[in-house]
């Protein structure tokens, strides 16, 4: 988890954070030969930090569908509109380079540059805060990804309903690896595409229960899936109108649609509320008031109004989070029963 604060990883501060991308360990040594696959070369004119900018599309270190590899490249899959494919992307000497395989190569590398942040515009964001302002000086590679894609983020956000991080990331990780795919191409071992929305809905009682998933998160995901078409046409309105249309789906409030819209849309004003930790950390870090709510969280935010999402991020980068006064919230396990 390096360059996220360590003294109370929850799901909160996991999101706000970088994924460790190892530096390029290959010393310039080609690939062992693998089945071409499609690939796309493109030159930003930004520092690009692979592991800051797509962090928050991973659920958890053993997630099936994104890996960081010790060649410096990232590696995800996704269920495009054409179907599924991997994506590989690397950078060197400020050239970002993009390989895929599958039915969804060419969808992936079409929408790489904005997965990378090029529909987002960082220089709309004024600190406010010092904090913010450091912390915004020490990450210039900080951009919003914006996947395209509303069902792979919805999904996890469910499952991280109201429970531990290390619970949601189990479900998400079992659930993929037995009723996703296998990643097209030369994917690292045991990684996978999650499951078509016709394979959520006839995933047993018994297999949701085993993924330690309770029956109001199952029965919510089941109610998305049965309508995948039309939350995935979210993708073409404003970030505001694609919550309210994610939040027609019972089950799905806010916290959860503007965890979705936030990958989905790189939606900068979509700040997180209903969160356990946000309001805290937010209120600590601005202002002392560790026992913030929402209500004195967006009152802090408000100077940030258009780009609170961004605010926050950089907050939780920053690593000023108030000391842990009471026990980590226990970890269940509903399989076992």
């Amino acid at each position: 988890m390096a360059g996220r604060f360590t003294p109370r990883p929850t799901r909160t501060t996991v999101r706000g954070g970088h994924v460790a991308v190892p530096a390029d360990a290959s010393g310039g040594v080609p690939r062992q030969a693998v089945a071409p696959g499609r690939t796309r070369s493109w030159t930003p004119p930004w520092p690009v930090d692979l592991g800051l900018v797509l962090g928050p599309l991973r659920r958890g270190p053993g997630d099936p569908t994104f890996r960081a590899t010790p060649d410096g490249a990232v590696w995800r899959t996704s269920r495009t509109p054409a179907g599924a494919g991997t994506l590989r992307v690397s950078a060197r000497g400020g050239v970002v380079r993009g390989e895929a395989w599958g039915p969804g190569s060419e969808w992936l590398l079409e929408q790489l540059p904005e997965m990378l942040g090029a529909a987002d515009d960082p220089d709309a964001f004024e600190p406010r805060h010092r904090l913010v302002a450091v912390a915004r000086h020490r990450r210039p590679g900080l951009r919003l990804t914006r996947t395209g894609l509303v069902l792979e983020s919805l999904i996890p956000s469910v499952l991280e309903q109201k429970v531990t991080t290390d619970e949601a990331y189990r479900a998400w990780r079992l659930l993929v690896r037995k009723f996703g795919e296998p990643a097209p191409g030369p994917a690292p071992e045991r990684m996978s595409v999650m499951p078509a929305p016709r394979t959520w809905a006839l995933i047993p009682s018994w297999e949701w229960h085993r993924a330690g998933v309770d029956n109001k998160r199952a029965s919510t995901i089941l109610r998305a899936v049965r309508v995948a078409g039309r939350l995935e046409e979210a993708v073409g309105m404003e970030p505001g109108a694609a919550q309210a249309r994610l939040e027609l789906v019972s089950g799905i409030g806010p916290w959860t649609s503007a965890e979705t819209v936030q990958r989905s849309h790189g939606a900068a004003d979509s700040v997180t509320v209903g969160d356990l930790h946000l309001p805290g950390i937010v209120g600590y870090a601005l202002a002392g008031d560790r026992d913030a709510d929402d209500s004195v969280m967006l009152a802090l935010l408000e100077p940030y109004a258009g780009q609170r999402h961004r605010a926050a991020r950089l907050i939780l980068l920053s690593g000023r989070v108030p000391a842990r006064r009471v026990p980590r919230m226990p970890r269940g396990d509903i399989g076992r029963l």
